[in-house]
């Protein structure tokens, strides 16, 4: 670098770092600048990095619990910042690493949130029952999510050569840049179908060449974000539709635990998902069981609390 080494100098080479070198996706490399940058803002971008201590980084940490942020926004903070240091001693802008005495803090047991039967159904009907936005587009984009388990960002960069030619799969790439193939059953299939004719007609009647090699975009021909794919679910399942907002994520965690109570291998499913650890995919196990349970309480003649 060149003269003493500042936090945000180290910070603007390891964020190039994980770009050009170990090859992160966009995202993760957005999410490590953001969590650094915040590393900054508290303690100054002008601040040597061989001065920054532990204690430094305990209050930033205390910072953010003030700020009542979420448990799991506070460790992916520490996370960002352990891999940050553990950079900066393996190329010695430090001697010692403050961030190895950083402990996560503890998180709330939480179960993923998914849908129901009846719920996912009365989601897949809102674009047809309340026009909303662009109907054949919406339909599409809830029952592919729902019918493939794709993270939104997969979804948003799908493009057409990555589909196959019957619309029944797609590569797409995932999180590490791994690409895996998903599928789509018939009623993802015919919603995709009738949204592709749906473009063609309405670029047409606008007199606009339709050039872009993303599936999914606006009336003016834009691709999609997954900000604007999340936008777009918001609605449908706002006060206009049926009014239980979700997440696009909440459609991935309702395809997963979909697939493990109808049976499915939890080895299958994690390959579905594109998971790296199986951990991950079974704590979908967990809402399966709890799920039983409760049909088991409400089914047994024995099992109601109201029974005698």
């Amino acid at each position: 670098m060149g003269g003493p080494e500042t936090l945000r100098s180290c910070t603007e080479e390891f964020l190039l770092y994980l770009d050009a070198v170990r090859g992160l996706s966009e995202n993760s490399v957005t999410a490590y600048r953001n969590d650094l940058s915040q590393l900054t803002g508290f303690l100054g971008g002008d601040r040597l990095i061989s001065d920054v201590t532990a204690e430094d980084i305990r209050s930033c940490i205390g910072i953010l619990s003030k700020e009542q942020k979420a448990a799991s926004t506070v460790n992916r903070f520490i996370a960002a910042v352990r891999t940050f240091f553990a950079y900066c001693r393996k190329f010695e802008y430090i001697q010692t690493n403050p961030a190895l005495e950083i402990r996560t803090v503890k998180m709330p047991k939480h179960l993923p949130r998914f849908l129901t039967g009846p719920e996912i159904d009365e989601l897949c009907r809102e674009p047809e029952e309340h026009e909303i936005l662009w109907q054949s587009r919406d339909s599409a984009i809830i029952e592919m999510l729902y019918s493939s388990g794709c993270r939104v960002s997969e979804l948003a960069s799908l493009r057409f050569d990555d589909m196959a030619d019957d619309y029944s799969s797609a590569v797409v790439t995932g999180k590490g840049k791994k690409d895996r193939r998903v599928y789509f059953e018939e009623d993802a299939r015919k919603a995709f179908g009738t949204y592709l004719d749906d473009r063609k007609k309405l670029f047409a009647d606008k007199h606009m060449k339709d050039t872009v090699n993303r599936i999914f975009v606006n009336q003016q021909g834009t691709a999609l974000t997954p900000h604007g794919i999340g936008w777009i679910i918001a609605r449908y399942s706002g006060p206009e539709g049926t009014n239980h907002h979700i997440s696009p994520h909440a459609l991935r965690h309702t395809f997963a635990t979909a697939m493990l109570s109808s049976g499915a291998d939890v080895r299958v499913v994690q390959e579905l998902l594109g998971h790296a650890s199986i951990s991950t995919t079974q704590r979908y196990t967990h809402i399966t069981t709890e799920r039983l349970i409760d049909m088991y309480n409400k089914a047994h003649p024995h099992g109601g609390k109201d029974n005698e």
